[in-house]
């Protein structure tokens, strides 16, 4: 959603890395840029002025005139206005009332995801808080919408209030209630029902039924590819209905992002979840500083940590562990590995975690790297057989052959994959030898450091989207394995620079 002002932001920070000292005018020049670039993302001009204006007198101080790279310190600056535009360092999450059951109210317009996004939520707290939840669907008007979210209520595993035709939106509040009293849940969350536009009819009922329900949380869903119309919506049902907080869905999508970055400012409601697919897991907790992150190309390195600890097989994983120390890597741990892969997002959505990555966009295209070339790529594994994936050096022409026709593919892009393959055990090899130490200095350049929960508490302790600066020597051993791996990252990808310059310790993103 934030890749066309991602882009535009770095291009401006690239300008400024190469001077050495800032003067007004060139700081003047530089807001300028910015302005503009938020103006195109569709941020509600009151935002962007304020923004600016705390900007320039943050950059024109005492402090940032004397630092060594002042250029970095406007990009602080930038990150810290971002931070405060969005709702602040820490994320506010769901306020549960202490005698269940705790009543959320979703309300918004048809069409913006309420019902999916009441399924999300319920998977969530079902999952995570581990919530006993009631789902109850009070849309008399939309055909089916009472069964859509019975049939989401059985995909995700939690009850929905029995379907009586004929009752009012107001009786099945009633009905709810009642029966989440009297069968212990300690959530019940009412999906309201919504028109294309804003109406009369639709505010009254919606303010009647939150009468009736005293939700703990109301929420409005809107949909953020509507741009400055979904920051109007807002106003409008914080006018008639007790707010508590916003969700905004399809953050995945190829909008401007200017609704999310307005809606905080303009209504004084907290963000607190953003809907990133149609998936029922895709509801993430909205963190303004690791969204800043990835709006200055800076990534969501615990996004990515999360990922992969929610979709982790251990059991598996320790097998593969053991047998990558030996330095065994066969085409079915490779297809594990892509599975794993497109369980966490796909190619696309891991990129988008990490740092530095908008930069080589260009090189990724070039490159093909893509979901469509995962999903090609388990097409070709899954069409050898079993002794094909346990060695691949069997595979004759014959056989490429027939793979790539049971494929749908050339051979020439299976022998892509053999090639890949061939590069990837030959490196497992080489960092298994001398007792697995080239496995111990990688855990320690990316930070582990401790088995379990430790690397993960590591992580986490980094403040969300922010990547410590590394040492002048972690670079250096870096570099000289990087050179090692036997034809290089695929494609021909080269990853941006870590160090940029920096001052030894000095982080942009790091609170003064």
């Amino acid at each position: 959603m934030f890749d066309g002002l991602t882009e535009r932001l770095g291009s401006v920070f690239d300008r400024l890395s190469g001077r050495g000292v800032l003067g007004e005018k060139d700081i003047d020049e530089a807001l300028r840029e910015v302005r503009v670039a938020l103006l195109e993302a569709d941020v509600a001009l009151p935002v962007v002025k304020d923004f600016i204006s705390k900007a320039r007198e943050d950059a024109l101080g005492e402090a940032v005139i004397r630092s060594i790279r002042p250029a970095d310190q406007v990009v602080k600056i930038v990150y810290d206005g971002l931070v405060e535009m969005l709702g602040g360092e820490e994320p506010v999450g769901l306020k549960l009332a202490l005698n269940p059951p705790s009543v959320i109210l979703m309300a918004g317009l048809q069409g913006s995801g309420k019902t999916t996004t009441s399924a999300k939520l319920a998977l969530r707290l079902t999952r995570m808080d581990r919530q006993k939840v009631l789902m109850a669907s009070l849309d008399t008007r939309r055909p089916a919408a009472m069964e859509q979210l019975a049939l989401l209520g059985t995909q995700v595993g939690v009850d929905t209030l029995p379907i009586v035709p004929g009752q009012s939106a107001t009786d099945i509040a009633r009905r709810a209630m009642q029966a989440a009293r009297l069968s212990g849940y300690d959530v019940l969350i009412l999906d309201t029902a919504g028109r294309t536009t804003l109406d009369e009819p639709m505010m009254a009922e919606a303010a009647q039924i939150a009468q009736i329900a005293s939700p703990t949380e109301t929420l409005l869903v809107a949909d953020s590819l509507t741009g400055q119309d979904a920051v109007r919506t807002a106003q409008a049902f914080h006018e008639r209905l007790p707010l508590t907080g916003l969700v905004l869905t399809r953050a995945d999508g190829d909008g401007r992002g200017g609704a999310a970055l307005s809606m905080r400012a303009v209504t004084g409601l907290p963000i607190k979840f953003l809907g990133v697919s149609e998936k029922v897991d895709g509801l993430d907790v909205f963190d303004a500083a690791r969204v800043a992150g990835r709006i200055l190309g800076q990534g969501d390195i615990v996004a990515l940590v999360e990922k992969a600890t929610q979709d982790l097989d251990t059991a598996k994983a320790e097998a593969m562990a053991r047998r990558l120390a030996k330095g065994q890597f066969d085409l079915d741990m490779m297809s594990d590995q892509l599975a794993q892969m497109k369980r966490m997002g796909g190619m696309e959505g891991l990129m988008g975690l990490l740092p530095g990555v908008q930069k080589i966009k260009k090189q990724i295209a070039e490159a093909n790297v893509s979901d469509k070339s995962l999903d090609r790529q388990s097409a070709i594994i899954s069409s050898m057989t079993k002794a094909e994936r346990r060695k691949p050096d069997i595979l004759q022409a014959s056989r490429k052959r027939r793979i790539a026709a049971g494929a749908g593919v050339d051979v020439a892009e299976v022998n892509r994959l053999l090639k890949q393959h061939r590069q990837m055990a030959d490196t497992f090899k080489m960092m298994s030898r001398d007792g697995g130490k080239g496995f111990a200095r990688m855990a320690g350049m990316l930070g582990g450091g401790g088995a379990g929960a430790g690397g993960l508490d590591r992580l986490k302790a980094l403040g969300g989207g922010k990547v410590p600066t590394p040492d002048a020597a972690q670079l250096e051993a870096l570099a000289k394995m990087a050179d090692k791996l036997p034809g290089g990252l695929p494609g021909g990808l080269k990853l941006p620079g870590l160090g940029g310059g920096l001052p030894p310790g000095f982080n942009p993103f790091k609170k003064s």
